[in-house]
């Protein structure tokens, strides 16, 4: 049985290492990078126009672009599917260590 099958975060700040080893894939970080981006367009969107359908967009948005990420490039199963809250928040925490240099873009 893998290691991560078993493995329990008792923080976030446990949680982000494995998060990021989970992401080591540029092209797969990448597509998180551009559906955490059209996520935020999007609702940007729906708040200015006030066109809150818009609003049911935003989960294929993100989770589609990081889906394919981790299917097709990365080869292993989204952290989402064993930690929702950890893995979302990591999806901001890596595109914030992104925009800042602390790993790559």
């Amino acid at each position: 049985m893998p290691a991560e099958s078993t493995q329990r975060f008792r923080t976030f700040a446990e949680f982000y290492p494995y998060y990021l080893q989970e992401h080591s894939n540029d092209t797969c970080r990448r597509l998180h990078y551009v559906g955490s981006l059209l996520v935020l367009s999007i609702l940007g969107y729906a708040i200015v126009t006030q066109q809150w359908l818009w609003l049911l967009a935003l989960p294929f948005a993100g989770y589609g672009f990081a889906w394919i990420g981790h299917f097709v490039f990365e080869k292993n199963k989204p952290a989402t599917f064993k930690y929702p809250l950890y893995s979302f928040m990591g999806d901001w925490v890596m595109l914030k260590d992104a925009f800042t240099g602390r790993i790559r873009f």
